[in-house]
Formats: C-alpha cells, structure tokens, sequence
C-alpha cells in the first residue's frame, strides 16, 4: 500500500501546468559568544546585590548590653524605646563567659548610630515602689522593656553595662549637676530630694566614698530654671530627718518636709551678708565636658548660715577648778559673739607642787574682730595689750536646763596684772575662776572669818547682859518708881483738865477780840481811808519842803556870801 492510501493528511499532488516551485533552504549562520538569555539572570544578581547592600546600609546599628538578670526580657519581642517611642528591638539573649551575668543582643534604628557613646546609658523599666514615688506602672500591660538615654559626647560604643536602677534625670532634661562633698553620707539616699526654701527643685543621683576614704562625694541634679539659683556663694546643708542638738546653747530641734523626714534631703540658700560694697556672685554656669562644680554639704542650717574665716589661732587656758560640762567643740564668747570653738581638754598633774592643772586648747577667728582706726598691731602685739588691759578667761553655763559650760573672754580692769605666758608653743591667756567657783570661795571666805568670831564668849555677854536686864526689872526700886509715875501722869491730866475748862475760853476771847483789832487796824491803813489820805498829802508837802530845802543848800554851796549879804548882793 502507498504512504497516501495510509496517511488521509498527506496531499496528492497531480501533476499539472503550473510551474514548479524551489524548496526553501536553511541559511547556517556563526553564533556569537553572548546570548541575550543571560541578560535575565545577571540582571537578577544585580538587583538581589543590589537589594542586600540597600538591607545592609538601612540596617541599625547592633549592640550588646550587659545587665545582671534578664527578668522580663523576650529575644524578638522586648522592645528598646526612648521617650516611649520604639527605636529598638530584643534580637538576642545569652549568658556571659563567667555565668555571672545576661548579654543582651538588641538592633536599633540606623538614627541612634551617632548616640551610641560611652555616655549612652541603658536600664530595663519596670514597675518600681519607692519611698520617693512609684514609676513604670504602664509595664504592667505591655510587659517589661529596655530605656535608652543618648549620649552626644565621648568616644562611639557598641558594648554598654546597662543599670539596675532606672536614672533620676536624662540627658534631654534641662538642668545641672553638682557635687557634695561631706565627711559622712548621713540619711541621704538616691532620689532624696533637693529642696529651696523647702521648694523642691532636684533630687540626690548618686554617690560615692572618695579614693582615700576620707569623704563622701555626693551627686545632685538641679533642674531648670531653678539650677540659676545656685551661685559661688551658695551654701548647701543637710537636711534629713530630724535634726536634733543638745548644745550650751540648750536643746534645738529642726524638721523639714515629710519626705525629708523619712528618705533624708539636702537644703541650700545663698546667705546675705552685711557687706552691702560686695557684688552679687553669678550663677555657676556648667561647662561641658568638665566635672560639675563642687560645693560643700553642711551638717545643720546652722552650721551653713554661720560666716567663716580662714585665719585662725589658737591659744591655751589653764583652769584649776572642774571644767564639767565643758565638751570639744564648745564655743568661745568674746562680749556675747561666737568668735571660736574649743579643739582640746586635758587633765596634767604637776609634780612640783601636786596639784592638777586643766589645759583648754581654744581656735578662734581674728578677722571676726574689726579693728577701728588706722593704728595696726600685730596679733601677738594685741594680745599683750589686750591682757594688760584685763583681759581673761572664764568658765560660764550656757544652759541651766543642759549644764553645758562655754569659755567666756571679756575684760575685768579690776582683776589681777598677768603678763601673757607660752607654754607648748602657743600663747597663754589668764584665767578666772568659774562664777560658781569663785562664789563657793566666798563662802569658804566667809565661813573662816565666823569661826574666828568668839561665839562662846559673846553667848555668855549675852547671858549675863539678860540676868542683869532680869534684875533690873524685877527690882523694888522701879516699881516704886512705876507707881509715883502714875500718881504724876493722873496730876497732868488733872491739870489738863482745868485748862480745858478755864484757860481754854479765855483764850478763845483773847483770839476773838486781836482779830478785831487787826480788822480795825486794816480799815485804817487801807488806801481810801482817811489817815492814809491825809498821810499821803504830808507826805508831799515834805517832799516839796525837802526839795526847797535842797535848792537852798545848793544856792548857798555857789553863793555862801548871802548869808551875809542877803540874795540880791550875792547875785551881783
């Protein structure tokens, strides 16, 4: 059979007129060494290197914090925030080499690059109750997550020890640090606040105990505005709890707030001063990069207000009487003003001449002292000159209630001349004895003189001037004299009445009848009474004789020949 009769689709072609046809003939061309084909795949690998250097470059920074527990913490869950704004995630959790802490791995946002410095500070928030507040209670839903506070300065970072306690204040909050230094931390604690004029305007950050262990230096943040109250003069003062004194000034007790009471708290104020001619101090301005200004903590208000000099000197009292309640650290009174403290008591015996003697160290501040005038004397030219005048030490309570003694320094003109002595290389100033002493030798003084008094002798004067006394009165002469005194005294009344009787109206009639005189003899004398009238008038007529009288005598002085002559010839 033929391939047409087996195959229907095959054509049979019938041999006819046309013409024939060629067949198409395939052209063989030289491939090249590149095929477009490939442009797909390299142009996949550009766009997937493409795509990983773009994932690379938008990827944040890694970086590992340290902290003592993972409590709360998820690896892709915990989130990193700053300002409550996620900036961060958990991406990793491991323990450390020693198995004594966690290391927690977290990516950040590639912006928070440049804030990852040594400054950086990281801490886990929690729920957290303390006696300064309560923080961290919107964790209770959405679960524990790790805070971050930038740092802009110092050397860049990837490897950080996060806190275990979250920071009082952040880098973004506007104010200062400061720092205390004070012999001892007292009740202070961090988060106690820092109060202006009870006002609170900051909180203790932190502390810590100096290198040689001699003090404790405490940090503190002042926000802002208020930070600008704090000059070079400003004093800052311990102000926890209760403070409670029992000095020779008698028993102080000083509070401040409730929080104060409880977690302590430091106070501070700029003192007046009574120089008016010193300019006012300006605020401490921070300085970046520098450690904060440093001040010093006060133990009371007292001791912060209380002006001190840097000139000191120190002198030595010997008092032989008991210096009971007399403490270091008690005042020195110079007329009533705080001028120094004492520094030591001691208790010496001497042999020479067995007695004790108590040697009283004192400091006091000469610059306390203004010095009037433009004479200058030196100190131990002042001194000298101020004992000669009188000037001594003495022991006076300060306080009935306490007992406690303070040494007094005034000037006694009425005591004893003493020159200023040295002992130990310090000089010496007299003494008086305490005012209870010096009364208990008068005393002693006085009871001496009665015991040389004769008493027995003076008893037995006494008792014969009594017997004698006895005698006198019981004797029969004075009572004979007792009863003729009686008949006497009854012979004046007697007497005294018949003058009564007798004298008496006939005196009365003798004042009746002189006043009636001197009535008449005042009508008489009277100006408009007829006597005076007529004395009056001659009066005058022997004034105008004396007057005649008088030219006379005057004629007859310049013309003595008319006594002779007659006045007419005396004239010529």
């Amino acid at each position: 059979m033929s391939e047409t009769a087996n195959n229907p689709s095959v054509v049979s072609r019938q041999p006819s007129d046309d013409p024939v046809e060629p067949l198409p003939q395939a052209v063989v061309r030289a491939r090249g060494d590149f095929s477009l084909v490939w442009l797909i795949p390299l142009v996949a690998v550009v766009i997937g290197g493409w795509l990983a250097v773009k994932t690379f470059a938008e990827r944040g920074p890694v970086i590992n914090i340290e902290f003592k527990t993972a409590s709360g913490l998820a690896a892709g869950q915990t989130k990193v925030k700053f300002k409550d704004v996620d900036v961060g995630q958990v991406t990793a959790i491991n323990v450390s080499a020693d198995l004594k802490t966690v290391i927690v791995t977290a990516e950040l946002k590639p912006g928070f690059a440049e804030f990852l410095t040594e400054n950086t500070r990281f801490w886990v928030e929690r729920p957290r109750v303390t006696l300064s507040g309560v923080s961290g209670l919107d964790t209770l839903l959405s679960g524990a997550f790790i805070a971050l506070d930038p740092g802009t300065e110092g050397q860049a970072r990837r490897d950080f020890k996060g806190l275990e306690e979250p920071p009082l204040f952040t880098t973004a909050e506007p104010g200062q640090r400061f720092i205390l230094r004070s012999p001892t931390l007292g009740s202070l604690n961090i988060g106690a606040p820092v109060a202006y004029r009870q006002i609170q305007v900051g909180q203790v950050v932190g502390y810590a105990l100096d290198a040689d262990g001699q003090a404790v230096s405490i940090e503190i943040f002042v926000s802002s505005p208020h930070d600008r109250l704090v000059s070079a003069n400003t004093r800052f003062w311990n102000a926890s709890g209760i403070d409670f004194s029992l000095s020779a000034a008698g028993i102080s007790v000083d509070t401040q707030s409730l929080l104060s009471v409880l977690i302590g708290g430091v106070s501070f104020d700029t003192p007046e001063t009574i120089d008016a001619a010193r300019p006012a101090e300006p605020p401490v301005a921070a300085v970046t990069g520098s450690e904060p200004p440093l001040f010093h903590l006060y133990s009371s208000r007292e001791a912060a207000y209380a002006k001190t000099y840097s000139r000191k000197e120190r002198y030595l009292l010997f008092f032989s009487g008991s210096v009971r309640g007399l403490s270091i650290g008690a005042p020195v009174m110079l007329k009533g003003i705080d001028i120094g403290r004492v520094l030591d008591i001691q208790l010496q015996f001497n042999v020479a001449d067995d007695q004790f003697q108590i040697p009283v160290l004192i400091e006091v501040e000469p610059d306390r002292i203004a010095i009037q005038g433009d004479e200058r004397l030196e100190e131990t030219q002042m001194v000298n000159r101020l004992v000669d005048s009188g000037l001594r030490g003495q022991l006076k309570s300060g306080s009935l209630l306490t007992g406690q003694l303070y040494v007094d320094l005034d000037v006694y003109p009425e005591a004893k001349t003493e020159k200023v002595a040295h002992y130990g290389g310090y000089q010496v100033i007299p003494t008086l004895p305490a005012q209870l002493e010096a009364l208990t030798t008068k005393l002693t003084n006085i009871l001496d003189k009665l015991e040389t008094i004769p008493l027995d002798q003076i008893g037995r004067d006494l008792a014969e001037t009594a017997a004698g006394a006895n005698a006198l009165v019981n004797a029969p002469e004075l009572k004979q004299s007792i009863v003729e005194l009686e008949g006497t005294l009854a012979a004046v009344r007697a007497t005294a009445g018949q003058l009564n009787d007798r004298v008496a109206p006939e005196l009365v009639e003798t004042l009746r009848q002189t006043t009636v005189a001197f009535r008449s003899m005042d009508q008489t004398i009277a100006a408009s009474s007829p006597t005076m009238i007529e004395m009056e008038r001659m009066f005058r007529e022997i004034s105008a004789a004396s007057r005649s009288l008088r030219l006379l005598t005057d004629y007859l002085e310049r013309h003595p020949e008319a006594l002779l002559q007659g006045k007419g010839r005396a004239g010529r």
